[in-house]
């Protein structure tokens, strides 16, 4: 059987307030070329497909897409909710779409997704994200029965001891797909969560890989880069670049194989970026005029300006090269930022540079929309206007 890892499509996520569906549309259905392609039986998505709670019609629209197009290719289709979806909604009437080949394992404890091949069954098993405060709600009897899921461990721990209880019962290959943060590797390395926001909320949030131990092969998601855990769990990562935190360059899936023992074979499948990230750091008007950075015009920039002072309109200017600059910092010379006050920092600049710099500060470096942009000026033009009016 030949399987198909992926996660995090977060279908209405934006980058930094920029539009990203069409790319994403577009890196889907390279997904589905590649079903195509290898000849997949299946395609495993571990959790956040929606990036809201409350999704659009349109991004149902994309989804639904998406789905047929996999579908159309020839492979099932198994997904499990992740922190992001409303588990109720993703898996409204998935009894009907089941039968069209699309099985969406939307709570826990569930029934696995039963697929054969000329070896036998294969049991897959979606354990959607496990909110241990909801948990509690929903199975009060676990308290009574000593069980504590006051934590993701616990309560991941909680859930694979119901899996391996049903593979004690119907002995088969398995495998697990999983929606929760591991946060260290088979050899102890740290796994870094590069999710756009902090994932691991002190420790509360944090699996051992342990768990997992004797599944034939574990679909994570979470984490928005690719990630092996160890030979048999790991994270696909997201198919597209959400922040830029994400610094790992590969954007793709896992191809998986089992054989008649099990876990035969992982591959990794690159999918087409459809616009990379890239940081650049310096002074203005030398980025502005470096030719070493040609033909990045198109890819998601954030610059780090050096200037010892604030250059004038700095953001509509690097958009000028860079359409899709996307954050912009300052960090002068140590000895300005120590030596200057702010209000000689902003002594001589116009208000609405003032505000500006102000909201991307306090917005994790998201600049102004121009709607946002025109509403303040229109605001601070008003105010000018009432006091040259007194």
């Amino acid at each position: 059987m030949r399987l198909i890892h992926t996660s995090d499509w977060h279908v209405g996520r934006t980058f930094h307030r920029h539009r990203t569906i069409e790319h994403l549309e577009s890196v889907l259905t390279s997904l589905a070329d590649l079903v195509c392609e290898h000849d997949v039986d299946a395609v495993l998505v571990a959790g956040d497909l929606f990036d809201l709670s409350m999704p659009a019609a349109e991004h149902f629209d994309v989804l639904d897409r998406a789905f047929s197009r996999i579908r159309d290719a020839g492979a099932v289709i198994v997904a499990t909710p992740g922190n992001h979806d409303s588990a109720s909604r993703l898996g409204f009437q998935s009894t009907w779409a089941a039968k069209a080949g699309v099985h969406v394992i939307a709570k826990w404890p569930s029934e696995p997704v039963v697929l054969h091949d000329d070896h036998g069954p294969v049991h897959l098993f979606g354990v959607p994200y496990l909110e241990p405060s909801a948990l509690r709600v929903q199975h009060p009897q676990l308290a009574e029965q000593g069980v504590d899921v006051s934590t993701a461990d616990g309560a991941v721990s909680w859930a694979m001891g119901q899996i391996r209880e049903a593979l004690h019962d119907s002995p088969a290959r398995s495998v697990v797909l999983a929606h929760c943060f591991v946060g260290r590797t088979s050899t102890g390395d740290e796994v870094v969560d590069d999710a756009p926001k902090d994932i691991t909320v002190g420790g509360q949030s944090l699996v051992s890989a342990s768990h997992f131990d004797g599944i034939d092969y574990t679909a994570l998601g979470h984490i928005h880069s690719r990630q092996r855990i160890t030979e048999s769990v790991r994270y696909s990562g997201a198919p597209l670049y959400y922040s830029f935190k994400e610094s790992s360059p590969h954007r793709g899936v896992w191809l998986v194989d089992l054989d008649d023992a099990g876990l035969a074979d992982v591959t990794w499948l690159d999918l087409p970026i459809p616009r990379r990230t890239r940081t650049i750091r310096g002074e203005l008007e030398s980025l502005l005029a470096d030719a070493s950075l040609d033909g990045t015009e198109d890819e998601w920039i954030r610059a780090i300006l050096t200037d010892a002072q604030r250059p004038a309109d700095p953001m509509s200017r690097l958009q000028k090269r860079w359409p899709n600059c996307s954050t912009l910092q300052f960090e002068p010379p140590e000895h300005e930022r120590e030596s200057r006050t702010y209000r000689e920092r902003v002594a001589g600049r116009r208000d609405i540079d003032v505000v500006a710099e102000f909201a991307g500060d306090v917005r994790e470096n998201e600049p102004l929309t121009e709607l946002e942009r025109s509403i303040v000026e229109a605001a601070l033009n008003s105010v000018a206007a009432e006091e040259a009016a007194r």
